[in-house]
């Protein structure tokens, strides 16, 4: 099965990070990574989604024409997912969504934590739509911006591991969502820290598709 991982952003090293957690996760899928060059450098909040959307449903028509199996939208906010949906002719899955209904599938109470507080609506208003409210605690910003994941890794990985430990200890949670593609280099060190189930979103949409063959 040959799925297509578009990432609505232009950073094309967030891309090669996700490609290659996918091929770890279901190595026996074949992936590649597209990267939006005309997207913006990192999608923070609605007006970035809003910007990403029209070149990012460009790539998925083009994918879905050279004949993807599946599609991986490769932002945690889902970006255009709706729209991608109904302009590809196979499966497409946000990272977001996959990550969601995993936790649902196992009846975790789950929270998310993501980078800067401009993120948290829209992540809210997507678990909502997706009527998974039910398992949500609370959506926490580690007020991280989405570059920082690679520009400064020391300083980032501290502060999502902080309010992943406070999320462990004050929310009531069986799990743990990381709300960032980019999250994907502290996965390990969170997971570690953590006495609850950890959630890549990466990982989770690449096994999503080994689950449809």
């Amino acid at each position: 099965m040959a799925i297509t991982i578009i990432n609505p952003n232009s950073t094309t090293s967030m891309t090669e990070a996700m490609l290659r957690t996918a091929r770890q996760a279901a190595p026996d899928l074949v992936f590649d990574g597209w990267t939006s060059t005309d997207g913006p450098p990192a999608i923070q909040g609605e007006a970035d989604g809003t910007r990403a959307t029209p070149p990012l449903l460009e790539l998925v028509a083009k994918a879905s024409d050279d004949g993807a199996e599946g599609i991986i939208i490769g932002c945690f906010d889902d970006t255009g997912l709706v729209a991608a949906a109904a302009r590809a002719a196979c499966p497409v899955i946000g990272i977001g969504q996959a990550a969601y209904h995993f936790a649902a599938l196992r009846h975790w109470r789950f929270s998310v934590v993501t980078t800067l507080g401009v993120s948290v609506p829209v992540l809210e208003g997507n678990i909502a739509a997706l009527g998974l409210g039910a398992y949500l605690a609370r959506v926490r910003a580690s007020e991280v911006p989405v570059l920082a994941l690679e520009s400064d890794p020391e300083a980032a990985s501290r502060a999502i591991m902080a309010e992943a430990v406070t999320a462990a200890s004050e929310d009531g949670i069986d799990a743990l969502i990381l709300g960032c593609a980019g999250m994907v280099h502290v996965v390990a060190d969170v997971t570690g820290a953590l006495d609850i189930e950890v959630i890549d979103p990466v990982a989770c949409a690449a096994r999503s598709f080994a689950w449809l063959t």
